[in-house]
């Protein structure tokens, strides 16, 4: 049906920047309008600690981040290839993690018929 599929993520110094990019692909229901997705989400999960949200944002625009984040890193979309980003600039150790995408309610037909779910992750390794 759809695919979340995550790119960007690397080795980097601490005080650097990445961009990953979440694209989504398959049987999207679009005409070209903004709401391809109701929430896409960021997410980051540490060795040994929890999944965290980093930030979310609707199809209306509304975007709110992680406090560890904010003034960091900036939540950007590109309707037209039904893909989001995540600019992540200041990088500090502590955002080493596996960064992940997640969609809440992609249209697949008119009949309101939706897809929910998670791309497979990229690693992010900041280095001191």
């Amino acid at each position: 049906q759809v695919q979340l599929r995550e790119s960007g993520g690397g080795l980097v110094q601490a005080g650097g920047s990445l961009r990953l990019s979440c694209v989504a692909s398959g049987k999207i229901f679009s005409t070209g309008a903004v709401d391809w997705y109701h929430t896409m989400d960021w997410y980051r999960q540490a060795p040994g600690k929890q999944r965290e949200l980093v930030a979310s944002s609707t199809s209306g625009g509304d975007t709110n981040y992680a406090d560890s984040v904010k003034g960091r890193f900036t939540f950007s979309r590109d309707d037209a290839k039904h893909s989001v980003y995540l600019q992540m600039n200041s990088l500090k150790p502590e955002d080493t993690a596996v960064y992940y995408c997640n969609v809440d309610r992609i249209p697949l037909d008119q009949y309101g018929t939706t897809w929910s779910g998670w791309g497979q992750g990229t690693q992010v390794t900041v280095s001191s």
